[in-house]
């Protein structure tokens, strides 16, 4: 019979988990010595602070978001983040977008890469979802926020973009109208948004 070691069980936890902190340990009653140990032998990597995973395993959509989230508290997920959260995109964003107040700083995070975007503090604070993963909470702006916005940044992130994620949330029922204008006067886009508004309406 295996014998069930600390080892054994840290590495089951982090498997079933996918991240791992430090305070599991305590729940294990597992001295942190076993931590540093899987660090050093490589069967453990640190991916933020306080956070982390098998090597080999790459982390999911949500993982990520959780590492950013427990790294940089201000952040809010947006625009191509946003789109593919509320699965509004067909893109495959290569970095984790995110609105910080304006005059921050890009966070130091070698991972995941990271595109900030400033927002005045208005825009910033408006629209924001809290959802909870892993006992950490990822802010996201909403769906009407998160159009209203494409259209405000669609130099950046193309108009097709904007304009696919406001016909798909549309089509799928998912999109207050009055919300979306509420956010489009915020983004100053109100007539930017009004022709294609009125082309998916017929």
């Amino acid at each position: 019979m295996k014998k069930i070691t600390h080892t054994n069980r840290l590495l089951s936890l982090v498997k079933e988990k996918g991240l791992l902190r430090p305070y599991d340990l305590e729940a294990l009653n597992i001295p942190r010595v076993y931590l540093t140990r899987l660090i050093r032998s490589a069967q453990l990597e640190k991916v933020g602070h306080g956070l982390y995973k098998i090597p080999e395993d790459s982390l999911s959509e949500y993982e990520s978001l959780t590492i950013v989230a427990a790294k940089v508290p201000q952040a809010v997920f947006c625009l191509l983040t946003a789109l593919q959260f509320h699965e509004l995109t067909t893109q495959l964003p290569r970095k984790i977008w995110i609105a910080m107040p304006r005059g921050s700083h890009t966070p130091r995070l070698t991972h995941p890469p990271l595109k900030m975007i400033q927002y005045s503090e208005d825009s910033h604070s408006e629209g924001i979802e809290i959802f909870l993963y892993d006992e950490i909470e990822l802010k996201v702006y909403g769906i009407e926020k998160t159009i209203a916005d494409c259209f405000k940044h669609r130099n950046k992130i193309g108009v097709d973009v904007a304009l696919e994620a406001l016909k798909g949330a549309r089509e799928r029922n998912k999109i207050d109208i009055d919300e979306l204008w509420h956010h489009a006067k915020i983004c100053r886009v109100t007539n930017i948004m009004r022709p294609y508004l009125e082309a998916i309406n017929g």
